[in-house]
């Protein structure tokens, strides 16, 4: 299966580098090891404003290891038909995550995250939780 990765992952999987253990987000990518691994443009840009990205090399080492989905006309449709559903509804969800959801229904991929409460308001979405 084809996975996008939610800023969360990332961040997780930097710090479990970072102590040196493995924890969820490393046994996540050793039980999917025959899976593809994506982030989305959104993904990228919120990593770029972390704390563990403040040098230029420091954000292309975190997001090399994965397949990089850029903007399409495409996932802004999904995108505005999604925000009108949602906000119609009550339910609307910041508009990154709202973007990476489009991006993945887009491209027909599931998606990994932590952040189920939010992402559990878009029909169709395929989730995974590490």
């Amino acid at each position: 299966m084809d996975l996008i990765l939610d800023t969360n992952f990332v961040i997780a999987l930097e710090r479990e580098r970072r102590r040196k253990q493995e924890g969820p987000a490393k046994r996540f990518l050793s039980q999917h090891s025959g899976d593809r691994f994506f982030i989305t443009f959104t993904v990228a840009g919120e990593l770029a404003c972390g704390r563990s990205a403040t040098a230029k090399q420091d954000w292309q080492r975190l997001c090399r290891p994965f397949a990089l989905i850029g903007w399409s006309s495409e996932i802004s449709w999904i995108y505005g038909e999604l925000f009108r559903q949602l906000q119609t509804s009550g339910t609307l969800i910041g508009s990154n995550d709202l973007w990476i959801a489009a991006t993945a229904l887009s491209k027909k991929l599931g998606l990994v995250s932590n952040n189920l409460r939010d992402f559990e308001r878009i029909p169709g979405l395929q989730l995974a939780s590490f």
